[in-house]
């Protein structure tokens, strides 16, 4: 791979798309720092945005961290970058979550090698799937009853797959015992006075005399996971045929580097997701909560610890959240 780095504003053009990744409560748990000497990027734990009540062991911070990481090595691609990534590269540092060392692909041999062969496909594939990161929004809108075919829930679940992930859809009773459970978790998280503050300090709408970058952290207004009810002065985009349609993302493990590599894999299903045109959104407070986490699992299907559980379809085009601006969260050395 080339010595050649990118220039401080190529770094900020790819930062700025990394922070289009969703976050819990669109937190946005991220800095990162830009090592030029190094040609070496840190993506580093905002310890000032983390949600100590909603997030008690981080692990949506880390995810939040991860979809991150996923945009940046997409958006590197596409500008024509191999970004090498290592996930918790200093175990003496738990905050930095990953580096990303930037630089140019080596010529193609001819014939291609095997291992250039398979790098050029994934260049290809996540420079592809870079177009889709100014469109992925999360919709809580009702959606239609359209089945979401099964070559594209193939290609979900190849995606999940291709970060280390699992993505497995539930089945129709199961899809109702979850939402039920993730119901259970809101209202829990309404009767929890931590949380509660919490989440109306991540979620009230901002006073339009406020800064955009003071109002950053601000999501759309609507909680409710299953869409069943729509912003206020709107009406819902569409009756959703019960039961919706729902998918479990897991990894084998369940440790910090796993939350990162779930982070990588949700996001790339949601940007593959939006390249279908389907409306998503996603659920983890019933996982946070440890008596109803476990319950999230199907008995009659294997996996590993579920992080998130996402609800797939065809709705209405969603807006986007603000994002805290690229110099705030961007440290150029």
């Amino acid at each position: 791979m080339s010595t050649e780095s990118p220039s401080p504003g190529a770094v900020s053009r790819l930062v700025e798309a990394a922070t289009a990744a969703p976050s819990l409560h669109n937190a946005q748990p991220w800095r990162f720092r830009w090592l030029a000497d190094r040609g070496l990027l840190e993506l580093r734990a905002a310890m000032d945005r983390c949600l100590p009540h909603s997030d008690p062991h981080g692990r949506a911070l880390h995810m939040g961290c991860g979809a991150a990481l996923f945009n940046l090595r997409a958006a590197a691609a596409e500008a024509g970058w191999w970004p090498a990534c290592q996930v918790l590269p200093d175990p003496y540092d738990p905050r930095l979550l990953a580096t990303v060392r930037l630089g140019r692909p080596p010529a193609e041999p001819d014939p291609p090698a095997e291992p250039d062969a398979a790098r050029a496909a994934e260049l290809a594939a996540l420079s592809g799937l870079a177009g889709e990161i100014r469109r992925r929004h999360t919709s809580r809108q009702p959606y239609s009853a359209e089945r979401v075919p099964d070559p594209v829930r193939a290609e979900l679940r190849a995606a999940a797959e291709r970060e280390g992930g699992q993505l497995l859809f539930a089945s129709p009773w199961h899809a109702t015992a979850v939402l039920e459970l993730a119901g259970d978790a809101e209202g829990r998280d309404y009767a929890d006075p931590g949380r509660l503050t919490e989440l109306a300090g991540w979620t009230e709408l901002p006073d339009p005399d406020t800064p955009t970058g003071d109002q950053a952290h601000q999501p759309a207004p609507v909680r409710d996971f299953a869409g069943r009810r729509a912003p206020t002065g709107r009406e819902p985009a569409g009756a959703e045929g019960p039961p919706p349609q729902l998918a479990l993302l897991s990894t084998a493990e369940d440790r910090p580097a796993d939350w990162v590599r779930a982070g990588q894999a949700l996001e790339r299903v949601l940007l593959v997701a939006t390249a279908h045109r389907l409306s998503a959104s996603v659920s983890s407070e019933s996982l946070a909560w440890s008596a109803l986490g476990w319950t999230a699992r199907d008995p009659l299907v294997p996996a590993g610890q579920v992080h998130a559980v996402l609800r797939l379809g065809y709705g209405a085009p969603a807006p986007a959240t603000p994002r805290l601006p690229t110099h705030q969260v961007l440290d150029l050395r």
